[in-house]
């Protein structure tokens, strides 16, 4: 894996764009730490710790599979009312490993929380025991290996040594690209907002590149705020933007056993109390939060394994919502749709193929196609102006963009996806090598 770092440090505007890097900073209450832990041939940073040392609210949603990680099973049993930390491994997924994985996860979990709470005693004017159960696990990498738990044991000291207090934007990008495996870029996103007259920062860091299909929530995403606010809040504020965000993109069709996205806030801002999730003082907070997921899930769609296009699904006017997503991601599953893509070839009746799989109802005297701006297809029938070669010139370009109006209704979908290339089976072919 070769990293540019010249790419990572972009002194762009704080735009949502996917190929800028955002520079994000410190968050009151967040604390970073990443070590590597041999857990690949390669050195590199394969262990990172998020430290709440005032605690965090938090809010997460998870993988829907019905196979999931050990580190899932644990999660999930977390009742705490706060979070402490949240500790992330690559290389091993953490699956398919039975009591032993979960046992792995159990013993990390009291190993960290006896060190952090030695941490808190020599930092802290007042120390607070950190338990067990405020600890969440994020694993990601193979499934069915054994857990290496104790190369992250050994690590884990050094881990707390190397705790920072005060992050920058070098801090930030270590920790994005210390989760990922064969993506070939770190993700982050940020925006700031007001809850009243309270400015409030949000900043995001995600991984995934290959397994990629919503469920409940794809790959692995991060996300942390000091907006003051409750953990059920947060909790629906997830809930909402996950549905157009993180589960409207779809690499390769397959679900993950490990998707997890989580959202936790230190509470170091001092803005109006929300107790009403529809309270107007919250609406910025939404927007942001849904640009800052959007703008990661964008970022994973565009990194696919062996992309070369980033390649965006609108259908408009179908009947039901669920019809216009199932049309999408009909579209962006498509094997034929994503290597005619790659080929640069205008290829429209596999559009129109995996329209008429997707047990929409269609009418098509009423269905209409454009690829980018140029239109193909017009109520059933081919546009009289259509010209192939100025389409495939379009397809060349990295962003292509794909319109579908079934024409019944007034709902409408936006999936994100990428092509299909030869680099993809190349990836996966020598994923564990």
């Amino acid at each position: 894996m070769v990293f540019n770092i010249n790419n990572f440090f972009d002194h762009r505007n704080k735009n949502s764009k996917i190929a800028d890097f955002q520079d994000l900073d410190h968050i009151d209450g967040v604390s970073i730490s990443t070590v590597s832990a041999n857990l690949y041939n390669q050195k590199r940073d394969d262990l990172v710790l998020f430290y709440f040392r005032d605690g965090a609210s938090y809010a997460s949603v998870f993988t829907q599979s019905n196979i999931v990680s050990e580190n899932i099973k644990w999660n999930k049993k977390v009742k705490s009312k706060k979070l402490s930390a949240l500790l992330i491994n690559t290389r091993n997924a953490n699956a398919l490993t039975g009591s032993s994985g979960y046992a792995a996860i159990k013993e990390l979990s009291k190993d960290l929380s006896i060190q952090l709470t030695e941490k808190q005693k020599q930092d802290e004017e007042y120390p607070q025991e950190i338990k067990s159960n405020e600890i969440l696990f994020a694993c990601t990498g193979t499934i069915g290996e054994k857990f290496p738990l104790n190369n992250i044991k050994n690590s884990v000291p050094n881990l707390i040594k190397n705790i920072k207090y005060t992050q920058n934007k070098l801090i930030w990008m270590r920790a994005a690209m210390g989760i990922i495996t064969t993506d070939t870029k770190p993700k982050l996103a940020m925006s700031e907002c007001k809850i009243g007259s309270t400015n409030v920062k949000i900043y995001g860091i995600a991984k995934g590149s290959g397994m990629i299909h919503p469920n409940m929530a794809t790959a692995l995403g991060f996300v942390f705020t000091d907006a003051n606010l409750s953990s059920s809040i947060l909790q629906k504020a997830l809930n909402e933007s996950i549905k157009n965000t993180f589960n409207a993109i779809s690499c390769d069709g397959d679900t993950s056993t490990n998707d997890m996205v989580s959202l936790f806030s230190s509470n170091k801002a001092n803005n109006p109390k929300i107790r009403d999730f529809k309270d107007v003082k919250l609406k910025n907070f939404r927007k942001s939060l849904n640009d800052v997921l959007l703008n990661l899930a964008k970022r994973i769609a565009s990194d696919g394994e062996g992309a070369s296009k980033f390649i965006t699904v609108n259908c408009k006017n179908c009947k039901t919502e669920q019809e216009a997503k199932n049309i999408c991601f009909s579209i962006a599953n498509s094997s034929l749709v994503k290597t005619a893509i790659a080929g640069e070839d205008p290829n429209w009746g596999r559009i129109a193929m995996a329209i008429g799989k997707s047990n929409a109802k269609i009418d098509e005297k009423k269905l209409s196609i454009n690829i980018g701006s140029f239109k193909v297809l017009v109520k059933g029938n081919l546009y009289q102006d259509y010209d192939e070669k100025v389409v495939s010139e379009y397809m060349q370009n990295e962003l292509v963009d794909i319109t579908v109006d079934i024409g019944l209704g007034n709902k409408n979908f936006t999936a994100y996806t990428m092509d299909l290339t030869k680099r993809y089976i190349e990836i996966n072919a020598d994923y564990r090598s």
